[in-house]
């Protein structure tokens, strides 16, 4: 099969090779080059372009905390916006929302996603606290043998399972008994006149404040009661406040 193919090939005969003229060594070499020709150049030319590290990677202002808390949804206009809340007396800080009750609260979206239901209701909330787990309210509910495992268990019993089909928004809306428990945080840190920002454990006990919420009655099953309450609010204010720096 290899000689038919070479056949059809042009083979050059004694009279061709004799007709073709032969080239010198000097006629093979590269033409001379024009130095004053323009030569092509690359249109990728790297430029090096100085950029501050701080605008590749922005620091956070020590002010987000104040920034994040129009977040927080409230029933109650006037508190629309950081900067309508009223200040301590001191002039220096107002009452906010603290970065670890303001990471529970995006737990506590979290977990009501996973749990797909449709809201995020006061047992979203109370999950959030444990998730978020470094505030004096999460040590305080583990200290009492309340986790985050055994309130997801005993929210399934309360609330049932959602349909597997079922999707949650990306942000579960509250529920009532769960607007009112942030609402009531902020009041009863208002009505203090203390300094400082408002806490998990405040976010805890605006929970227990809903006595017919399912959050309730999960801590009331679990042990959670008023004397408890009462010592969780007596250092409901000390929580380390996070900052950047």
């Amino acid at each position: 099969m290899a000689a038919r193919i070479l056949s059809f090939l042009p083979i050059p005969t004694a009279s061709s090779r004799s007709s073709a003229p032969v080239k010198s060594m000097s006629s093979l070499s590269p033409p001379p080059r024009d130095h004053h020709a323009a030569r092509p150049r690359s249109f990728l030319i790297a430029i090096p372009i100085p950029v501050a590290p701080s605008l590749l990677f922005p620091r956070p202002s020590p002010r987000s905390a104040a920034a994040v808390v129009s977040i927080l949804p409230t029933a109650k206009p006037e508190r629309a916006s950081a900067e309508k809340l009223p200040s301590n007396g001191g002039g220096n800080e107002c009452d906010r929302w603290s970065l670890r009750a303001i990471k529970a609260f995006g737990m506590a979206e979290l977990e009501a996603r996973k749990l797909k239901y449709p809201n995020t209701g006061t047992e979203a909330l109370l999950m959030g606290i444990l998730v978020e787990g470094t505030s004096e309210a999460a040590k305080f509910l583990r200290a009492n043998g309340i986790t985050v495992f055994k309130v997801r268990e005993e929210t399934v019993k309360l609330l049932g399972k959602s349909d597997m089909y079922f999707f949650s928004p990306e942000h579960p809306p509250l529920t009532g008994p769960a607007q009112r428990a942030l609402d009531w945080a902020v009041d009863e840190k208002l009505k203090s006149g203390e300094d400082g920002e408002i806490t998990t454990a405040h976010l805890l006990l605006g929970i227990w404040s809903e006595k017919e919420s399912a959050g309730h009655k999960i801590l009331a099953s679990l042990g959670f009661d008023d004397e408890k309450a009462s010592e969780l609010a007596k250092s409901a204010d000390k929580d380390i406040v996070m900052k950047y720096r």
